[in-house]
């Protein structure tokens, strides 16, 4: 199969992609998310490597999107945040997974 048969059917769920998830330190943020209850900031920040000010400006758009909750509280005096996905936010990770999932199925070997 050459380029010219590539089936654009197969390729049709990329022109309805979420962008919000498809950038990819908030699909590494969502990802991680995806498999724990919740993850502290520390937690992402060591594991996806991005930088305080970076991880929470990926977090804002997160949360205005509805797709993960923040919660903020003190633990012996010292502020922790957690993190974890809202049902919508976990389902738009799910859509997003079976989308990326068909195009790539449908991509020629």
């Amino acid at each position: 199969m050459d380029k010219s048969e590539i089936d654009s059917e197969g390729l049709q769920p990329l022109s309805d992609i979420d962008r919000i998830i498809h950038e990819p330190a908030r699909l590494l943020i969502l990802a991680y998310l995806f498999v724990v209850e919740s993850a502290d900031f520390l937690f992402l920040m060591n594991q996806t490597g991005l930088t305080r000010g970076n991880l929470s400006s990926h977090l804002s758009k997160l949360e205005d999107a509805e797709y993960i909750h923040i919660k903020k509280e003190f633990v012996k005096k010292i502020p922790r945040t957690l993190l974890s996905l809202t049902k919508s936010g976990r389902k738009a990770f799910q859509t997003y997974r079976q989308s990326m999932k068909q195009v790539l199925d449908h991509l020629p070997d």
